[in-house]
C-alpha cells in the first residue's frame, strides 16, 4: 500500500546552476516503472544557484505548481504576469492552450523547491497563473488545502484538476490522518524531518506513493513539513 522512494534512487541532474532530484522520468531520465501516479506527471526537487533559472520556455496543456521551500522564485510569463514567491508560499500556473515563462532565483542564496506537473482534466483552456503566502502557522497539525481543482476549497490557488495539493506542518511526536479514496492516488514527500506512515519511516526528501481505498496516519519522528498530492 506504501511505495516508498528514497532520495538516493530519484533521478538525479545536476546542471551547476540546477541541482535537480526527479520523483518521477523527466528530461534524461527515464524510469519505465516511474512515469506518473495517476495524474501526477512531475515532482521535481529542485537546487536553483543564486543569479541564476529557468529562461523562458513553453508549456501547454499542463498544471504547474511550485511550492518554495527555501529562498524565493521570480516569475515572468507571455500573459503580462510576473511575481516573486517566498519559502512556504505557492504559486500554480495553468498552461492551458499555451503560454512562455522564465522562473530566476533573484536571491543571494541558494533557492529550493518542489516543482510539481499534474495532469489537467481536459486539454485546452485560457492559460492563467496566481499565487499565495500558506504561513506555515496555519498549517500546524493539520493538512491545509494549498491548491484544488475542487469548488468547495475555495481558500486554495484554482488548478484544473481533479486533485489537491496539501501541506502540513507537524512537530515531534504529532500525527495527522489522510485518506486516499477509491480510484485516486496520493504522493507525498516530507519537505523536512523524519516521519512515518503506518510505521514505514520516510525520510526527508524521500517520496511516499500511497494507494487508494485507504486512511494512512502520518506521524512525525522530528519535527517535519509535509507536502501531499491526492489525485485521481
Amino acid at each position: 500500500m506504501i511505495d516508498k522512494r528514497p532520495f538516493e534512487t530519484l533521478g538525479h541532474a545536476d546542471h551547476g546552476w540546477l541541482n535537480a532530484r526527479h520523483h518521477f522520468s523527466f528530461a534524461d531520465y527515464y524510469d519505465p516503472g516511474r512515469m506518473s501516479w495517476g495524474a501526477l506527471r512531475v515532482w521535481n526537487d529542485d537546487e536553483i544557484a543564486a543569479g541564476a533559472g529557468f529562461p523562458p520556455h513553453p508549456h501547454q496543456d499542463m498544471e504547474i505548481i511550485t511550492y518554495v521551500r527555501r529562498g524565493a522564485i521570480t516569475h515572468q510569463d507571455s500573459m503580462g504576469n510576473k511575481g516573486r514567491t517566498g519559502a512556504g508560499d505557492v504559486q500554480v500556473m495553468s498552461a492551458g492552450t499555451g503560454v512562455r515563462h522564465a522562473e530566476y532565483n533573484l536571491e543571494p542564496e541558494t533557492t529550493t523547491l518542489f516543482q510539481i506537473w499534474i495532469m489537467p482534466r481536459e486539454r485546452g483552456g485560457q492559460p492563467s497563473w496566481g499565487a499565495k503566502p500558506f504561513p506555515k502557522g496555519d498549517r500546524s497539525g493539520k493538512f491545509v488545502t494549498l491548491a484544488s481543482g475542487f469548488a468547495d476549497d475555495a481558500d486554495a490557488l484554482p488548478i484544473r484538476a481533479d486533485a489537491r495539493v496539501l501541506g502540513a506542518t507537524l512537530k515531534a511526536g504529532e500525527s495527522v490522518t489522510h485518506e486516499v479514496g477509491g480510484g485516486r492516488h496520493a504522493y507525498l514527500v516530507p519537505a523536512v524531518g523524519r516521519i512515518e506512515i503506518d510505521g514505514e519511516p520516510v525520510n526527508a526528501r524521500d517520496g511516499a506513493a500511497l494507494s487508494s481505498g485507504k486512511a494512512y496516519t502520518i506521524t512525525a519522528i522530528e519535527d517535519a513539513e509535509i507536502v501531499l498530492v491526492d489525485s485521481e
